[in-house]
């Protein structure tokens, strides 16, 4: 229906021609952006009121006391509905190492909270489909639980920095809510994520739509398809730098796929642009000594080439 009422208005109202390329990308760029933003306020709600019950507190205490590698399986599934960004990364892995929750679980946790991400999925499923939001669960999930599990298999707790370990925090209070507070809680997330997201949504959805009508059918095929074997870790390198969230580099990707990358590959690169940015290497630095941010970084990224490798393996 929507897809209807946009082709009447740019093809019809605006007298555009379906085959040109301004047509194109314009009627990409009305229907993207109408979607997107109808799925992010509908599902963005739901998410925040399942959020609502996992505060930083209560993800703490229920971690400090599961065995390590369940806690790095229950780390990651938390991570998903758990409030994270760059900036909390510092207050919340002290807050986890003081409590006493292992090295590697922590990992869990900060690997899979800013890689497994609701606008992440809002985006894959409204563009790609379930099948596409699905393995981008999955994957995350496991790279999540890998890394943590190998990291704190390596016992690298003498490269966190000192004063971390020296720092007693008294114990929080988990707040207690009502349904009101919570519903109210929700509205004003999807007000506080749509507010901070919908430029790069809209900057995404505008590079996306110009590359969808102007950019040569499949001229990625030849540099990033799925016979290319150096194609997923140049797109882990390249991500790396191009800070963004999901939602700026969903609707590229979408448009790169249409041109002719990898499924593996195009997830790897999205992986590797949200959960491998320099302004979280940044702001980890303060917690963790350069050798301990080396291996964190290169094992999220192997995870990720796995991932690229074995989905364009899978899916032709």
């Amino acid at each position: 229906m929507w897809q209807g009422v946009v082709d009447w208005l740019v093809y019809g109202r605006m007298g555009l021609s379906p085959n040109s390329a301004l047509g194109s990308a314009l009627d990409f760029f009305i229907y993207d952006t109408g979607k997107i933003f109808l799925l992010l306020v509908v599902i963005i709600f739901a998410i925040a009121f399942v959020r609502s019950f996992f505060p930083p507190e209560k993800t703490k205490r229920v971690l400090e006391k599961l065995p390590e590698f369940l806690g790095n399986i229950l780390a990651a599934l938390l991570g998903i509905v758990t409030p994270f960004c760059s900036c909390s990364a510092v207050p919340l892995f002290i807050g986890f190492i003081e409590a006493g929750i292992p090295l590697g679980v922590t990992f869990s946790f900060l690997v899979s909270s800013p890689m497994v991400n609701e606008v992440a999925l809002i985006m894959l499923w409204g563009l790609f489909g379930w099948k596409i939001a699905v393995i981008y669960i999955a994957s995350g999930i496991v790279i999540a639980i890998a890394s943590g599990a190998v990291i704190g298999r390596l016992k690298l707790e003498k490269w966190v920095e000192e004063y971390v370990y020296k720092i007693r925090g008294g114990q929080g209070v988990i707040e207690k809510r009502s349904l009101r507070d919570r519903i109210d809680y929700s509205f004003g997330y999807v007000g506080e994520i749509v507010g901070k997201v919908w430029p790069y949504v809209l900057v995404g959805i505008a590079i996306g739509g110009f590359m969808h009508g102007y950019a040569p059918a499949n001229f990625l095929a030849k540099y990033a398809g799925p016979g290319v074997w150096y194609a997923v870790p140049l797109a882990v390198l390249i991500g790396v730098p191009l800070y963004s969230n999901a939602a700026g580099v969903i609707p590229i990707v979408k448009v790169l796929m249409e041109k002719g990358m990898a499924t593996g590959t195009a997830l790897a690169f999205m992986m590797a642009v949200t959960a491998l940015s320099l302004p979280e290497a940044i702001i980890l630095r303060k917690v963790l000594k350069p050798k301990l941010l080396i291996i964190y970084f290169s094992v999220v990224a192997v995870g990720i080439m796995l991932t690229g490798y074995l989905f364009n393996a899978v899916i032709k």
